[in-house]
């Protein structure tokens, strides 16, 4: 067996299980979870009809490359979303079977465990916290995985200025993830000058994770991204790539859409990986992913349905824990120190006590440079209906203030 899977790490949700065994919640008290991002919004009428409509497609093997439509809409929607010159649907977007897999597939691409430096491995550079799929893909690149610290109180943004030289000359992938998870936190065009300045210098290649750019609270001032940024700062797209995704934007998590788009030279390594791996995206999912990429109407419906939420749940919760609006993305992040628990205590008490689930926010994070940033907080995915979030934050609130007596 690869001996490199023994060093992968529980997913926080098996951390989950293990910290409700031998639990049973109040049975007067549905289950409401806020554990998992999984959009609970309806899938779009136009998507549901494009599937029925496709399905005579599943008589024929799907390409890697993708359908010239696809890849076609693809860039369209690229173009117009980021302001940019067009973008080459032939060798700067590549549809993918869902940004998980294509951020995991890509570190296998851009990796080269043999090039050390001084002898000492490769490293991948994730924030902390993060997504785990990131410390995955680096362990079975052979890479070492680095974490970044996020700080509080600079908005959760990673002090990429802490990272040593030395790091940064064995660094060969810098993951990113804007708006971010499990914090909704928005690299700054600043942030993304540090950032490729860092690359131009040391020559690693940056993915940005961008699967939550579509839910955000100001229709005139949309989260930038990585190619966004980039083109506005007067350079291309070397060594810089985007994943996206239609589970979020477009509530299809069971269609495992998504594409990555940038670098041409990049694309071109990671097709003739992804056409040995066989990772091909369904015909159907593809003339579906077509209406889905091309209509922007059930996307602003999706936004504010999850901004109402946000203005009703937020401040419920700001009276009991230390909680504020994120940038983007549909997670509440919140500081629980005041409620006198740890992180994984609060979640299993509320859980056990009001059939709530919540995720720990140390499990979202691994200790680095002496701490871990998630320790203390909880991560709320606000996916359900806004009268279900409702009655979630309303046992929150009562669990918090029973604490305080």
């Amino acid at each position: 067996m690869n001996p490199l899977l023994d060093s992968l790490q529980p997913y926080p949700f098996e951390k989950l299980r293990a910290l409700f065994k031998g639990i049973t919640p109040p049975a007067a008290l549905p289950h409401i979870s806020f554990g998992i991002g999984e959009p609970k919004h309806p899938t779009p009428a136009l998507i549901r009809d494009a599937v029925i409509d496709s399905l005579g497609g599943l008589a024929a093997y799907p390409s890697t490359l993708g359908s010239e439509a696809l890849r076609t809409a693809i860039a369209q929607w690229v173009t117009q979303r980021y302001n940019l010159p067009p973008v080459d649907p032939a060798t700067q977007v590549l549809p993918v079977a869902g940004s998980r897999e294509a951020l995991f597939a890509l570190a296998q691409t851009v990796v080269d465990p043999a090039r050390t430096v001084d002898g000492e491995a490769a490293i991948v550079l994730c924030p902390n916290p993060f997504y785990q799929i990131y410390e995955g893909a680096a362990l079975l690149a052979g890479a070492q995985p680095y974490f970044v610290n996020s700080d509080p109180a600079r908005n959760f943004a990673c002090d990429y200025a802490a990272v040593p030289a030395d790091v940064w000359a064995r660094t060969q992938l810098l993951y990113v993830c804007s708006p971010g998870n499990p914090t909704g936190a928005v690299l700054t065009l600043d942030d993304w000058r540090e950032l490729f300045a860092l690359s131009d210098r040391y020559g690693f290649v940056i993915a940005s994770d961008e699967c939550y750019s579509e839910i955000y609270f100001d229709e005139a001032n949309p989260p930038p991204g990585c190619l966004e940024a980039a083109h506005r700062l007067g350079r291309g797209f070397e060594r810089l790539v985007m994943l996206s995704s239609l589970s979020k934007r477009s509530n299809v998590p069971g269609m495992r859409s998504g594409f990555v788009a940038g670098d041409a030279a990049i694309l071109a390594k990671f097709l003739l990986y992804r056409t040995y791996h066989g990772a091909a995206l369904s015909t159907v999912y593809q003339s579906a992913s077509v209406a889905a990429w091309s209509d922007e109407a059930h996307v602003r419906e999706n936004r504010t349905k999850y901004a109402q939420k946000f203005a009703t749940v937020t401040p419920m919760l700001a009276d009991v824990l230390d909680v504020r609006l994120p940038d983007a993305a549909f997670y509440l992040w919140a500081d629980v120190t005041r409620t006198g628990l740890a992180d994984d205590e609060f979640a299993r008490r509320l859980y056990a006590d009001y059939n709530v689930t919540v995720l720990p926010g140390s499990y979202l994070a691994r200790t680095a440079q002496g701490t871990n940033p998630g320790r203390g907080f909880i991560r709320i995915a606000l996916v359900a209906d806004v009268d279900e979030c409702t009655t979630g934050a309303q046992r929150i609130v009562d669990f918090c203030r029973g604490l305080a007596r």
